[in-house]
């Protein structure tokens, strides 16, 4: 019954009370009368009279109070809906997101094909919370409250391909162990975060013929038994992430035959011997307790693709299947000593990766790697191994890594790096940041013709200059001596990007980037750096980005204003006292100056920036505040943005504290510029009145002194 219905009976019940009370009052006063022998006349009018009296009180209080148990009725009847947002309806999808509702609304558009009732308080899953409708083909039910879930509630859902049920209670209806299927057409299932644990996901699983789609995401399952998904044939892809599974029995997924892709990252998997699975694609273990991946001894191809074996606990190199079409392999972040399979030299790698194109070995404990290793590579295009313990790297035959394009050597223990000729003809990316580099053969670049982009920075590598190139590459009988301990980047003919901070570089030599189109360079933190007037010579028409922060530089003797196409320069926190000079022809789009020593801007520089300036830091530097009306001027007037303005303040002699510069007026200024003018107009008068009076004194002096000796 309804609580409408309920209130309305309550209420007649108590009219019915009263008459019932009037009635029983009046005969049990009539009987009283009739054992004391009788009533007089007016007695019993009396009971009478208070009979009517009792009846019309009845009356006025059906008559007061049924308008507001009415009301009370219907409120509880329906509830107050028109106070909660109203789902939104697109077509034939309806979406009643996050509406605190505890069931559908009552009055769906017929032939609704998706409801959305996500983020609401159903805790029953009926028909009757559905609003009777069958005709769904995509159900949206995750975060909700859900733990029972009506026997047979989707068997006349024919056309119902996804549902989803995530973050609701299952566990609890798990435990009436029934089955909640048929799922007869359900392709996609969502059950992550129910607080399932083993044997539970079987009620959901058991009759569902078609689904192949499956999410048991961040449960409490601890074993995958061998007749977990019996009842579910046709599954293309498990999804098992975050569970705390231990064991795997044999067999639970071999009958899966569409099986593709499967999912058992951040588990508690300690091995997997014997993998079997030939039809499966993409295989994530990432992120369990793993100290052995072995592969089953047989010749059968496998189709897999995808492999992440990232942190685990392996030693080791993973032993893989001998024939495949492996491409991506990731065994970061492991315990990896050495690419033997058993760290034993006589068990080196004999797989064939033809087809790998992604090795990432990096975050291990690997301390060489010989060329040999990458002999069955030849496809592979990403190599990273950072973070590791590699004291030496080396490529001499040219027949390797063919198709490489980005090798990560970063973080290292980098000492030795050798090239050789006609090696790695299409690396584009190289990271060797955060070595120990010292010395390089100084022509190593050139030899990458494809070279775009270099991470060098925090090593410890000076830049040749061009002359000593050319003496190298044309050597003589006389200048056969030790090579230059400095390397060289000139001449490197696409390199584009180059990173060179934190290498403790002293100088930078004049045309040290002749005839290498380098769109940005990064100098920043070399404390000290002598840049030489022509050592950016070569990148007027490249450059377009270039870093010199934190270099302590207080001259910029490079002229920037000839790098025609220069948009971006960083010199913050230097000693700079005043800008380098710029022309009209200026391109750069944005500027960082701060934490400098700058009192004045030249107002010639900031009307030759003025035009192409978008973007100006400028904090912390000690500004005079009348001596920069011009850059106040661009500042207040052009579109230039100074993302930093609440920090830019200047020095104003009568204010105690610094002015920021939005709140500085021209005003300010004049008042302080009068005052001085007068006192200087004051003082030069002063001081041509005292030479004038020395003047006459002095003149007067020698015409006494010649009307004496005319005298004489």
């Amino acid at each position: 019954m309804r609580r409408g219905e309920s209130a309305e009976r309550s209420f007649w019940l108590a009219v019915l009370g009263l008459v019932r009370y009037r009635s029983v009052w009046v005969g049990a006063r009539v009987s009283e009368c009739a054992r004391a022998g009788g009533c007089e006349i007016k007695t019993v009018r009396r009971f009478c009279q208070i009979s009517h009296q009792l009846k019309a009180s009845t009356m006025a209080a059906f008559q007061l109070f049924f308008p507001l148990l009415v009301s009370c009725a219907v409120a509880s009847a329906s509830p107050p809906r028109h106070h909660l947002p109203p789902c939104q309806v697109v077509q034939m999808d309806v979406f009643c997101s996050d509406l605190s509702l505890r069931s559908a609304p009552v009055n769906l558009p017929h032939g609704v094909q998706m409801l959305d009732l996500s983020r609401n308080q159903v805790q029953n899953l009926t028909q009757e919370t559905l609003a009777y409708h069958t005709g769904f083909h995509h159900l949206n039910l995750h975060s909700n409250k859900i733990h029972f879930i009506q026997p047979g509630l989707f068997k006349d859902m024919t056309d119902l391909k996804v549902l989803d049920l995530s973050r609701n209670h299952l566990n609890v209806f798990a435990h009436s162990k029934i089955n909640i299927g048929p799922l007869t057409a359900v392709e996609s299932l969502d059950l992550s975060n129910n607080g399932l644990y083993t044997g539970m996901s079987d009620y959901f699983l058991a009759d569902s013929p078609l689904l192949a789609n499956l999410s048991l995401n961040s449960n409490s399952i601890t074993k995958i038994a061998q007749n977990t998904f019996s009842g579910s044939l046709s599954l293309k892809k498990i999804s098992l992430h975050n569970n705390v599974i231990l064991e795997i029995e044999d067999g639970a997924f071999d009958s899966l035959h569409h099986l593709t892709e499967l999912d058992l990252s951040k588990n508690s998997i300690t091995c997997i011997t014997d993998f079997n699975l030939y039809n499966l694609t993409v295989l994530n273990l990432s992120k369990n307790s793993m100290e052995l991946f072995q592969s089953a001894s047989s010749n059968q191809r496998y189709n897999l693709l995808y492999l992440d074996l990232s942190e685990n606990k392996m030693p080791y190199f993973p032993f893989l299947p001998r024939s495949n079409v492996l491409k991506y392999l990731d065994v970061s972040r492991n315990h990896l000593q050495s690419i033997n399979l058993s760290g034993s030299p006589e068990k080196r790698i004999t797989v064939l990766l033809s087809h790998l194109k992604y090795l990432d070995m990096s975050y291990n404990q690997l301390k060489s790697i010989p060329e040999s290793f990458f002999c069955l590579m030849g496809s592979l295009e990403v190599l990273n191994v950072s973070n590791n313990c590699i004291g030496s790297f080396s490529v001499t035959n040219e027949h390797l890594l063919t198709a490489v394009k980005i090798i990560n050597l970063s973080y290292n223990s980098l000492q030795s790096l050798t090239f050789g000729e006609n090696t790695l003809q299409s690396l584009e990316e190289l990271f060797l940041q955060g070595n120990d580099l010292t010395t390089l053969d100084h022509q190593v670049f050139q030899r990458l013709p494809s070279i775009k982009y270099l991470q060098l920075q925090k090593n410890n590598l000076k830049i040749c200059a061009l002359e000593q190139d050319q003496d190298e590459l044309a050597p003589t009988e006389e200048n056969h001596k030790d090579p230059p301990d400095c390397v060289s980047f000139s001449s490197v003919r696409n390199l584009h990007f180059l990173y060179f901070s934190e290498n403790n570089l002293q100088t930078l030599p004049e045309n040290a980037f002749a005839n290498t189109p380098l769109k940005l360079l990064d100098l920043s933190l070399n404390p000290g750096l002598d840049m030489d007037k022509d050592s950016l010579s070569g990148l007027e028409h490249s450059l377009v980005h270039l870093f010199l922060r934190e270099n302590n530089i207080s001259w910029l003797n490079t002229d920037l204003s000839l790098l025609k196409s220069l948009k971006h320069v960083d010199l913050s926190t230097n000693q700079l006292t005043s800008l380098p000079m710029w022309n009209k022809e200026s391109s750069i789009e944005s500027l960082n100056l701060q934490n400098n020593n700058l009192v004045t801007l030249e107002y010639r520089t900031m009307v030759a920036l003025e035009h192409s300036l978008k973007t100006l830091y400028m904090g912390s530097n000690p500004l005079n505040c009348c001596s920069n009306l011009g850059f106040l001027h661009m500042v207040q007037r052009s579109a230039v943005v100074v993302p930093d303005i609440e920090t830019v303040t200047c020095i104003h002699e009568d204010f105690s504290e610094p002015v920021n510069i939005e709140k500085l007026t021209e005003e300010m200024c004049r008042g302080s510029v009068r005052p001085k003018y007068i006192a200087t107009v004051v003082l030069t008068l002063l001081t041509v009145m005292i030479v004038l009076g020395l003047l006459v004194k002095c003149c007067h002096s020698r015409k006494r002194k010649r009307n004496r000796s005319f005298r004489a």
